[in-house]
């Protein structure tokens, strides 16, 4: 089984309260509609080097930087579809490879197991990144609460609001529950925009009249400095 996507956009995030999600919520509501998802628990594992080489070139903020996970948007089985996500950055610019697969092959084939060769573009870019950081294992579970919204006009823009987001360093796995350490406060929201091009005029005018900007937010990255470089992971 292999579901292909392409994702190229530019991703946009900023820390907001609880009050001002609201308010954006009632300005968006005749631009922007909830995804087919709705509301959901999004679940993911991150898979890294022994010495946590992504993650801490990631955090060093280079011009090009990449990430390996594994995602589903339920407790998962073994034989649950789930997501393999190669994602990486370059000048600002996300690029998204994005393959359906069964938990049990996307777990194995993610830590370095085989891979059946393929004629896919988007597979082999996959391997190729498994095979070229030897060695990858799971690394953080990390869980979030979302909502999802598309534009009615442009459904290329989209708009997520994540809260509740936690994260562990034991039981690396989709089929386990969602727990962890809070990575934000319990009264901030993670903000996303994520678009092809420019932002529609009507978000550009909630902001500026919220006055909320932008911030440098990386889930993998707080999980990293609270419980691994912080030193609670033994």
């Amino acid at each position: 089984m292999a579901f292909l996507t392409v994702f190229k956009r530019r991703e946009l995030k900023y820390i907001i309260t609880r009050e001002e999600k609201e308010r954006i919520l009632r300005g968006i509501e005749q631009y922007m509609k909830p995804d087919r998802y709705g509301r959901t628990t999004v679940r993911n594992v991150y898979f890294d080097t022994d010495n946590y080489r992504l993650i801490r070139r990631s955090i060093e903020k280079p011009i090009y930087k990449e990430k390996l996970r594994i995602r589903s948007y339920c407790r998962a089985s073994d034989d649950s579809v789930v997501f393999v996500e190669l994602k990486r950055k370059y000048d600002g610019v996300v690029y998204k490879r994005r393959m359906a697969t069964d938990n049990a092959h996307a777990m194995k084939w993610c830590s370095g197991g085989e891979f059946i060769s393929s004629d896919d573009q988007i597979e082999r870019e996959i391997d190729y990144f498994i095979r070229f950081y030897q060695g990858l294992r799971p690394t953080v579970f990390l869980s979030y609460d979302r909502e999802a919204y598309h534009g009615i006009y442009d459904e290329g823009f989209r708009l997520t609001f994540d809260e509740n987001i936690l994260a562990r360093t034991n039981e690396l796995s989709l089929t386990q529950p969602p727990y962890g350490e809070p990575l934000l406060n319990a009264a901030e929201v993670l903000m996303e925009l994520k678009c092809a091009g420019g932002i529609p005029l009507f978000m550009v005018d909630i902001l500026s009249s919220e006055k909320i900007y932008k911030t440098s937010f990386s889930k993998y990255g707080a999980a990293y400095r609270k419980l691994i470089f912080g030193g609670k992971c033994k």
